[in-house]
């Protein structure tokens, strides 16, 4: 079974172009320099994939990748 992290990761290396190097759960969204629709954009697909997650509108660009897979699977338990 996928986590939410190694997801989170495959689509920022997949949609968003983000080199694997520059990725790590303490990463944060602004460290690896996605614009604010970038931001907007993942907090969709990760609204798409976990829907009882609030992700989508309430994301940060100080969050750490941790922090989103987090979310997201904290929504998978309810």
């Amino acid at each position: 079974m996928t986590t939410p992290y190694q997801t989170i990761v495959s689509v920022l290396t997949d949609r968003f172009d983000v080199a694997a190097d520059r990725i790590s759960p303490d990463t944060t969204l602004s460290d690896l320099e996605l614009d604010s629709v970038a931001i907007v954009e993942l907090g969709m697909y990760i609204q798409e994939q976990w829907p009882s997650t609030s992700v989508e509108t309430d994301i940060d660009s100080r969050w750490t990748l941790a922090r989103l897979a987090e979310l997201a699977g904290n929504s998978q338990a309810h």
